[in-house]
């Protein structure tokens, strides 16, 4: 992770330079180049039709009177003021227009901006030196010459200050419109939250590190609050690209957080009055404090928030933040972070209790596949016992969507239980045993009342787990898969065999994120549904003769 932030930081000074080339040096060099050579082309013509003029080049811009520096003063202070007074109109026109769309903190990062404090300076700088300039001349008294006074290089400097305001024009409207250009303004906001969290310990007082805290916190909240109005505005890229940001920002931040001062982790002072935190009790707060994790708590409530907003405005990013929160929680476990861990799947949780209050049976579907992902990432990981609880997990909310009618999400979560156990075989975690355990018990509560047809489909994924323990010589496993499913109905059963056996293409018909059926068994693997299926009493298994009537 250290490397790739290393890689990251070295290719950022390289699209700050190119991004500066292509600006400002570009756009100035070409008009300095035109206006030199329209200037060089002009005075040849009239070198050429006043061959008997008594100046050279230089001296017709070195050679003047005090009326030649009035006459050429008094305006140049005028024109440069008014310069000033365009820019800042069209600046702040613009500014305040993103500040209605994104968020109305880029008015402040756009004042605070260096370049902009830079060239808003330089138009000041001119137009007062110009004003001094202008009056310093003195034509004599009377005519007399004895006390004029010419400040040639004044006025020759005023003139270079008056073009290269009116040569900064065009590239400074092209910085503005850059710097408002929502993926950098996005960018601008993580950049500042990363700095402001990866600062190092050593030598800063209480309030300093309360205000970093402050400002990483308020980094957080701005992207958040950059998605909401993209949401509202209906523009996809931006919500997209302002969720992806939080994340990054977070994963950022994860391999790092040990060199960090161990008060920026405690939560207190003006952290402590945030919204998020302040409706916390302080057995809460304690925690958060002490497991060290109100950065994440706080982005992936900003997710949070997201996704409420998400799930009737644009349904697509859902997909977005479960996805991004997955790669919160897989940095968290590359940083040996369990506290970190824990957060992403209580958030997890909350999630799919958010698309099981909306009956959002694709949210839920689209949840569940990242979630599962993330399981699949501890286990590799070693860390069985999140999996399990992550299990058990998937059990509630498939009882709970079973009881709420949604038969499909209750299938979609035994089918990833079903993929979760293979893992763990495949990688001998000695959690095994009980994600086993855990997922023949999906669908026991609710066959306490009655056998529901909703329910095949959590049978069909055990049979289908059946078949993998059998490809790999693990007959005892099958067999409780056997033992569970021996009470079921006759008919369920045979009708659960057909329908496995049918199923020869993995090639879903409709658009989906995981691309599969999930019925689907591999041919070597699909021969092994006979076998399970024999260790059922052949009567059992055997089609029920019809009985046919003739009319006399």
């Amino acid at each position: 992770m250290k490397g790739d932030r290393t890689a990251g930081d070295a290719e950022e000074p390289r699209g700050a330079g190119a991004a500066a080339v292509r600006l400002w040096l570009r756009p100035l060099s070409s008009l300095l180049g035109v206006s030199m050579a329209a200037l060089c082309v002009v005075y040849l013509i009239d070198l050429v039709r006043h061959q008997n003029a008594s100046l050279s080049f230089w001296e017709v811009f070195l050679h003047m009177s005090p009326g030649d520096a009035e006459h050429v003063m008094g305006g140049i202070g005028e024109v440069i003021a008014a310069i000033l007074g365009i820019v800042i109109t069209v600046a702040s026109i613009i500014v305040q227009l993103a500040a209605n769309r994104y968020t109305p903190r880029i008015t402040e990062m756009f004042f605070r901006d260096r370049t902009n404090l830079l060239v808003m300076g330089f138009f000041v700088v001119s137009a007062v030196f110009s004003l001094w300039v202008n009056f310093s001349i003195r034509d004599g008294a009377s005519g007399s010459t004895e006390h004029a006074f010419v400040p040639h290089h004044g006025v020759l400097i005023t003139m270079g200050l008056l073009t290269a305001c009116l040569f900064m024009m065009a590239p400074y409207f092209g910085y503005v419109f850059d710097f408002l250009e929502p993926d950098n303004v996005v960018g601008r906001i993580k950049k500042t939250g990363v700095e402001q969290a990866l600062r190092p310990a050593g030598g800063e007082s209480d309030g300093e590190v309360d205000e970093r805290r402050v400002a990483a916190l308020s980094s957080l909240e701005q992207l958040a609050d950059v998605a909401l109005n993209a949401l509202d505005q209906k523009d996809k890229g931006i919500a997209s690209k302002t969720v992806d940001s939080l994340s990054e920002l977070v994963v950022s931040y994860l391999p790092n957080k040990k060199a960090l001062d161990p008060r920026w982790f405690q939560i207190r002072d003006r952290l402590a009055r945030d919204t998020d935190f302040v409706s916390m009790n302080a057995e809460a707060l304690g925690k958060l404090s002490a497991t060290r994790t109100w950065l994440e708590y706080k982005a992936l409530r900003q997710f949070l928030m997201v996704y409420r907003e998400a799930l009737t405005a644009m349904p697509d990013l859902i997909t977005r933040i479960a996805i991004d929160t997955r790669y919160i929680g897989q940095t968290a476990i590359a940083a040996g972070d369990r506290a970190a861990v824990a957060v992403v799947v209580k958030f997890f949780n909350t999630y799919m209790r958010r698309a099981l209050n909306a009956k959002d049976i694709a949210a839920a579907y689209n949840n569940l596949n990242q979630y599962r992902y993330l399981a699949e990432e501890l286990l590799k990981a070693g860390w069985g016992d999140q999996v399990v609880d992550i299990a058990r997990y998937f059990k509630y909310y498939a009882q709970t969507a079973h009881a709420m009618g949604l038969a499909f999400v209750t299938e979609t979560v035994a089918f990833d239980l079903c993929v979760i156990n293979e893992r763990a075989y495949d990688l001998h975690a000695p959690a095994r045993d009980e994600l086993l355990r855990i997922f023949l018990e999906v669908d026991k509560e609710v066959e306490l009342d009655q056998q529901e047809p909703s329910l095949r489909g959590v049978r069909k994924a055990q049979v289908k787990l059946a078949t993998y323990y059998l490809q790999k010589g693990e007959e005892a496993l099958a067999r409780k898969i056997y033992r569970d499913m021996r009470d079921e109905r006759p008919d369920r059963l045979r009708s659960i065999r057909a329908e496995l056996l049918a199923v020869t293409s993995n090639e879903f018909w409709e658009i989906n994120d995981r691309g599969a059926v999930f019925e689907y068994i591999e041919p070597e693997r699909r021969q092994l549904i006979h076998r399970f299926f024999e260790w059922f009493p052949a009567t059992t298994m055997r089609e029920p003769i019809r009985e046919e009537h003739t009319q006399d």
